[in-house]
């Protein structure tokens, strides 16, 4: 697989899903705490259970977070054991402060939800605080909050204006991303990696054969 272009599989369910990505060449994979809408939700004892079970291998592992307050973030990230944290919702910049001293060493990723020429904005009073941006098509806006996994697209051409202005900072590219516009993804925000849940799933299931045609589409 290409090795410029990073894949985090996300909403991994079990132990079994976690394998899978990481023999199909995953870099990392996602696990989806509580969440006020969206798929690939499990309880915090099952992220605990498959982030112990992929310690050591060549993978990294994020708990995706719904909370804003630096002690409850960190107090969760504690009880999973996982290596990054996912905020996907917004955390106010004290918070945030708060939090790299509260778990000095883990990275941050930060969501930024692209709505509009707003995103551009929050991503560069963000950049600085945060080890990377990951870039999805929620709307945090919505009467029940959506943090991920729509399987919707958005406004690459403002991704790639965002992705330009926080450079060298990683940026991460999720939403609507399938085998066939992949590749039209990559060429226009050259991201520093992509992240996808809906996208190789079956019936709700990670899809073996729609992950490998996937990871082929990226290595093309």
């Amino acid at each position: 697989m290409n090795v410029a272009v990073r894949v985090k599989i996300c909403c991994i369910a079990n132990e079994a899903e976690a394998q899978l990505a990481i023999a199909h060449g995953a870099a990392a994979i996602g696990l989806v705490s509580a969440m006020p809408s969206g798929p690939g939700v499990i309880d915090d004892a099952t992220v605990a259970r498959v982030a112990a079970a992929v310690h050591g291998q060549p993978v990294r592992s994020f708990l995706l977070t719904a909370r804003t307050r630096a002690d409850d973030i960190a107090a969760q990230h504690a009880a999973a054991g996982t290596t990054t944290l996912q905020l996907v919702d917004h955390v106010p910049l004290p918070e945030l402060q708060r939090l790299r001293a509260r778990v000095p060493g883990v990275e941050l990723v930060q969501v930024v939800h692209v709505t509009g020429e707003t995103a551009l904005h929050e991503a560069l009073a963000v950049a600085p605080f945060v080890d990377a941006l990951l870039l999805d098509s929620g709307n945090p806006q919505a009467a029940v909050k959506q943090l991920g996994g729509t399987g919707r697209t958005h406004d690459w051409a403002l991704a790639r204006r965002i992705r330009d202005a926080v450079f060298p900072l990683p940026l991460w590219l999720a939403g609507g991303l399938r085998v066939h516009n992949v590749a039209e993804a990559i060429a226009t925000v050259q991201p520093h990696g992509l992240d996808l849940c809906t996208g190789v799933r079956l019936g709700g299931r990670l899809h073996a054969p729609t992950l490998a045609a996937f990871m082929a589409a990226v290595s093309a």
